[in-house]
């Protein structure tokens, strides 16, 4: 739960602009002369709301608004338009405006990966899908197609579930790895629980996976459980 200080107060939207903070204290200047590199997060994400409040500079909002977030971006992006706007100083267009970096942010991660269509190993899977997972309230089921030279031909969302599970229907995992002409395939899904254990429908799902693929030549390489900062390999624990 957010404080009850944090409470958005309308009369103290406007509060101080970036021109008028100490010269010690304006984030754009800084990056001007220093790169930014050399800022913190909370002074880069004050530059995105450009003023504070009439107690606060936008730099100290931001630092509260970590603060709560135990200083993780991730869990900042995670936040919704609504809660952000529960913080004093942080209205509708500064809480979009947020939301609109952290979205830069995932699909910058996401364009990295995409340069990486080459998987050898589980560690490569979490690289390439962590990006597209980690902020997700809900599981979703993917499927990596890939040819011969363990490159991948396409990459497609089976299904979307709740908080702890999510419906997978191998028919439709066969259709689209034949449809792709695809020797082999890897399928990936996360736990926004945060746990790395698989559960019995995982172990059961993947067990007919590779039986019903094999029957069509097709070779189940591995199924990674992806979190957020770490991954569960079915291959490298002897699960397939």
């Amino acid at each position: 739960m957010i404080e009850e200080e944090y409470k958005t107060n309308a009369d103290e939207q406007k509060g101080f602009t970036i021109k008028e903070w100490s010269e010690e204290d304006r984030p754009r200047e800084k990056l001007m002369a220093k790169g930014e590199s050399a800022l913190s997060n909370a002074e880069l994400l004050a530059i995105l709301i450009g003023s504070g409040t009439k107690k606060k500079s936008a730099v100290e909002l931001m630092q509260d608004i970590l603060r709560v977030c135990d200083g993780h971006l991730s869990r900042l992006s995670r936040m919704t338009i609504t809660e952000l706007m529960a913080f004093n100083g942080i209205g509708e267009a500064k809480a979009i405006t947020l939301k609109a970096a952290a979205e830069i942010g995932r699909r910058r991660a996401m364009e990295k990966a995409d340069d990486l269509p080459h998987i050898s190993n589980a560690q490569d899977v979490y690289t390439y899908m962590h990006p597209l997972m980690q902020d997700l309230p809900c599981e979703e089921f993917w499927l990596l197609l890939m040819n011969n030279a363990s490159r991948v031909i396409k990459r497609v969302r089976i299904s979307t579930g709740g908080l702890t599970a999510t419906a997978v229907d191998i028919r439709v995992v066969l259709k689209e790895a034949l449809l792709a002409d695809a020797t082999c395939f890897i399928v990936s899904h996360n736990h926004p629980s945060g746990s790395l254990r698989p559960s019995n429908d995982d172990q059961m799902l993947t067990n007919r996976l590779a039986q019903a693929a094999a029957q069509l030549n097709i070779k189940l390489i591995d199924h990674v459980i992806v979190t957020d900062g770490n991954y569960y390999s079915f291959a490298d624990n002897g699960k397939i």
